[in-house]
């Protein structure tokens, strides 16, 4: 098969800036609710692009836990490459696609630290074998072979108790505060719906219709 005939023809719904929310979290809470009630494998999942202070991009797949006003919250290792990266550069870009909806939702924002007491009780939610691998995985830095790291997951293992695998300090979460929403409908010959909300300095946001 040559990759340039690969395509999908999108018709399945439209959007329209008459039919969507006020504010873009309304939206976002639509769009979600869509989602799980289609039974999207992954549905949480999305990019996180960040720059370095070089301007290198990079990209990789994290999962969304919570969502509200303020932002959109992941948690990873803060000594990560991403958390790195966000270190040198607070600005993110979080991307969602839905195929089976053929949507995709873009959100660019500023990334921040949550608050300690927010990052321990998710992980105390956490499975016990996840507590063990944000001790045991070095998040990012090269290691000698995968048998280091089984390794050393199974001394920490036999470290730590079930009731005493605590939040280690470098790990945490991260909530990206948007200041500006594309939600992205696919339509039929790529004259696809594309609504874009911006905050504006008096906190209210502004809607407009992007072109495909």
């Amino acid at each position: 098969m040559n990759i340039a005939d690969i395509r999908t023809d999108y018709k399945m719904q439209q959007l329209s800036e008459e039919d969507v929310a006020a504010t873009p979290k309304a939206q976002f809470d639509k769009w979600w609710n869509d989602a799980v009630n289609s039974d999207i494998d992954e549905v949480n999942a999305m990019t996180l692009a960040t720059v370095n202070e070089q301007g290198i991009p990079d990209a990789r797949i994290v999962l969304l836990k919570d969502f509200d006003e303020a932002g959109f919250v992941f948690f990873t290792n803060y000594n990560s490459a991403k958390g790195n990266t966000l270190q040198q550069n607070k600005n993110a870009c979080l991307v969602f696609f839905w195929k089976e909806l053929e949507r995709q939702v873009r959100i660019t924002g500023i990334a921040e630290k949550i608050s300690e007491a927010e990052s321990t009780a998710y992980f105390n939610s956490r499975p016990s074998g996840s507590k063990i691998g944000a001790w045991a995985s070095p998040q990012s830095q090269v290691v000698p072979d995968k048998e280091w790291l089984e390794e050393n997951y199974k001394k920490m293992s036999a470290a730590y108790t079930d009731s005493s695998i605590e939040k280690p300090p470098h790990w945490g979460g991260y909530r990206v505060m948007p200041f500006k929403i594309e939600f992205w409908q696919g339509r039929p010959s790529r004259m696809h719906d594309r609504i874009l909300y911006t905050k504006q300095t008096d906190g209210s946001w502004k809607i407009e219709r992007l072109a495909p």
